[in-house]
């Protein structure tokens, strides 16, 4: 579920990946704002896409309006030249259910 692209006019990295909610408690206030420190590591843009919605990853306010319950399924959009590691760290929390469990 990985699509690693690099846009030939901007030279800019862009990966996209879709993630499932695992947690019990879904994207709640402790974890959301986990992902908020974690995505503001990174200048990469991380944009998160559920139900019609994008929001910044780099908002708290924007996450919890994503209603990320358990099992929500949640695609993540990230752009820039860390992209790779920024993936890579909100997978991390993605697949470790925000060290919650």
């Amino acid at each position: 579920m990985t699509d690693r692209t690099t846009s030939e006019s901007e030279g800019v990295l862009e990966i996209s990946r879709r993630f499932t909610v695992l947690n019990e408690k879904g994207l709640h206030a402790r974890p959301a704002a986990l992902l908020v420190k974690t995505a503001s590591q990174f200048a990469a843009e991380i944009l998160l896409h559920k139900d019609g919605n994008e929001v910044s990853a780099k908002s708290i306010i924007s996450v919890l309006t994503l209603e990320g319950y358990s099992g929500a399924v949640i695609d993540v959009t990230v752009r820039g030249n860390d992209a790779v590691e920024a993936m890579d760290a909100v997978q991390e929390l993605f697949d470790n259910r925000f060290h919650e469990e």
